[in-house]
């Protein structure tokens, strides 16, 4: 066991320090002035050029990391490639759109703007309902029609007041258009209706109902399809006209329907619930209760308000 694991050795007392440890050698370092430099050959080269200034001209352009001939060889090789691009690109077809001289040739389901049929509204407010951005707004009143035969029933029918769609909040979803059940509203391709003024572009029923002649007709159906329901009902042959009844005619009496036989009565007792056997005979059926009948009601005479009100009864007991 060595005294530094012995707990009861003797420490060294605070004057007793251990040797102090010896400091590296300061590392030399080069001054600033003697590292090493690039090296620039000054020498004069063949360039072509006279000995008074080539030597000079080679000296600037040592100084400048190229040579005098450098810059003449990296222009010309730019050249050519620009002038090869311009010979390739000449018998191309150009996509330049010279709008709006030349209009632009846009899909058939673009979606331009919302057109208006305005006799196909009805009023009923769901595509109103049914925008998210609340940027169509619709009024209408109610008118009454009279009946087309005489003795029929009025109807009301809502007419249109104003229908108007705001297109600085329009998102152009198309929702106004797929949820209407009438076909009023149409998609079309008319694009130019920019405004100067944000407020302008606000169209009325006015404007939108100019835009139905630019609405596209719509794609023809595939030849193995069904006929659309319009279609088929209007291929389908009229109902013949009822005949006129001549005024004064009595309506014809109908058949009397025949009369139905008469139910047999209903069987009671035992035999009624499926019970058989000799309890069942030997039981007598039980004897209807006999309903005792209700009191007549005495009839006031004529004259009973005439005569003057009975006297009281005397007393039973007779007394004073």
């Amino acid at each position: 066991m060595t005294s530094s694991d012995d707990p009861n050795a003797e420490r060294p007392l605070p004057d007793e320090r251990p040797p102090a440890v010896e400091a590296p050698a300061a590392v030399e370092r080069p001054a600033v002035d003697d590292l090493e430099r690039p090296i620039v050959d000054f020498t004069p080269r063949d360039t072509g050029l006279s000995t008074e200034g080539g030597h000079a001209a080679a000296v600037e352009g040592d100084r400048n990391g190229r040579s005098n001939g450098s810059g003449l060889g990296g222009i010309l090789p730019g050249i050519v490639q620009g002038l090869a691009t311009t010979a390739r690109t000449m018998t191309r077809r150009t996509h330049t759109h010279e709008y709006p001289d030349v209009r632009p040739e846009l899909p058939p389901r673009s979606r331009g703007v919302i057109a208006l049929l305005e006799e196909n509204c009805t009023s009923c407010m769901l595509c109103a309902r049914e925008c998210p951005d609340w940027c169509i707004y619709i009024d209408s009143h109610k008118e009454e029609i009279p009946p087309a035969t005489p003795g029929g029933r009025a109807r009301q029918r809502n007419v249109l007041d104003r229908f108007a769609i705001d297109y600085s909040l329009c998102m152009y979803c198309g929702i106004c258009v797929e949820v209407c059940p009438f076909d009023a509203l149409f998609w079309s391709p008319e694009f130019e209706y920019a405004e100067l003024d944000i407020h302008d572009l606000l169209h009325e029923k006015e404007r939108l109902g100019q835009w139905m002649a630019t609405v596209p007709a719509p794609p023809a159906l595939d030849p193995s399809s069904a006929e659309p329901a319009e279609v088929v009902a209007a291929a389908r042959p009229a109902r013949p006209a009822r005949p006129e009844r001549p005024a004064g005619a009595e309506r014809p009496a109908r058949p009397e329907r025949a009369a139905r036989p008469e139910r047999p009565p209903r069987a009671t007792g035992p035999a009624a619930h499926g019970r058989t056997g000799p309890a069942a005979e030997e039981t007598p059926p039980a004897p209807a209760e006999e309903t005792p009948p209700a009191p007549a009601e005495e009839t006031p005479p004529a004259d009973a308000e005439e005569r003057p009100p009975a006297p009281p009864a005397p007393p039973a007991d007779g007394g004073a």
